[in-house]
């Protein structure tokens, strides 16, 4: 059952599925518990059996057990899948400590990359920073030694400036940039989105729903040990404020028959066909709704509406964490 239409990632860049299936909760999140592999790895054979192609991890996630997850999904289906991965990153117990972008660090991490992937080349390969010890030249330029040598085939970006943006495309042709992109966190659309568009680089959008806020399930205050109390935009008078615009969504969701949730993605979808939102998931009820969400059209009322209530700085207080 193939119900997923296809993007394409940079001017020449590869063919996927406009929806990216984003593994990260299928593995422990900063040292927490890691969810049932079984079902995992379901949702990833049910995802790639639904035309879902695009599985999108990091090395550090789970502290390699993403990767080796994924490995086990896909072994006997590797040309069903396009994998994207994201280096660089340091944990040490659960905690970030910092961004190893050395050249000799990165031809490092892709064989061990491979190694726990199980696999010959990795489709998409980013650093998930930049890191201004490192010149750019130099992190791009290792990749693309990486692609000559057949280990990578593409190469992306992640959490990037629209000028480290144009200086990497410039060393190498970039395919992807992945960003955080939803209704409550439109700032790259002063500077980065459009340099991305004229540059001819695809957009792999994550944190769809803000880390939740726009899925009309949260309510003030949260509970004392909910991540989420450490980001401005969950706290006090921030979270009533936000939680006052999440109304309008609810609102155009029950309209249109659909969930708060699916309404976030579809927004994301509409921006742009050279957009793909990044779902995260690690359970196979997830799916119909998630796909669901990609058919879903907008009048330009409801679009003026929606883009009038989360204008850019609507939104109090930030972020979003990783992906």
């Amino acid at each position: 059952m193939k119900n997923i239409k296809q993007i394409q990632l940079g001017q020449n860049g590869p063919f996927v599925s406009n929806l990216g299936l984003g593994c990260m909760r299928m593995s422990s999140i900063w040292g927490g518990s890691t969810p049932d592999e079984t079902e995992s790895i379901a949702t990833i054979h049910e995802a790639l059996d639904s035309g879902i192609n695009f599985l999108n991890t990091g090395d550090f996630y789970g502290a390699g057990h993403n990767e080796m997850l994924i490995g086990k999904a896909i072994k006997g289906r590797r040309d069903d899948a396009f994998i994207s991965v994201k280096f660089g990153a340091i944990f040490h117990n659960g905690q970030w400590i910092g961004l190893d972008l050395r050249p000799v660090a990165i031809k490092n991490f892709v064989n061990y990359s491979l190694t726990r992937l199980g696999i010959e080349t990795i489709d998409l390969y980013q650093p998930s920073r930049m890191d201004d010890s490192v010149p750019v030249e130099d992190i791009i330029g290792t990749v693309a030694e990486l692609v000559k040598e057949g280990k990578v085939r593409n190469i992306g970006v992640s959490e990037i400036t629209a000028e480290q943006l144009r200086k990497a495309n410039s060393i190498y042709p970039i395919s992807a940039l992945e960003i955080g992109y939803s209704l409550a966190d439109r700032q790259i659309e002063n500077e980065l989105l459009p340099t991305a568009k004229e540059l001819g680089i695809g957009i792999v959008a994550f944190a769809n729903t803000a880390e939740g806020l726009l899925t009309g399930d949260l309510k003030a205050p949260l509970a004392e040990n909910d991540y989420r109390n450490h980001f401005s935009r969950f706290q006090g008078a921030n979270l009533i404020n936000n939680l006052e615009k999440v109304e309008v969504v609810k609102q155009l969701a029950r309209d249109k028959g659909f969930t708060p949730t699916q309404i976030a993605i579809a927004w994301v979808k509409e921006q742009s066909n050279h957009i793909m939102p990044l779902v995260s998931m690690s359970r196979r009820s997830r799916l119909p709704e998630n796909i669901a969400a990609m058919d879903i059209l907008f009048t330009q009322e409801e679009l003026n509406t929606l883009n009038t209530t989360f204008a850019i700085g609507a939104i109090q207080g930030g972020t979003y964490l990783q992906r």
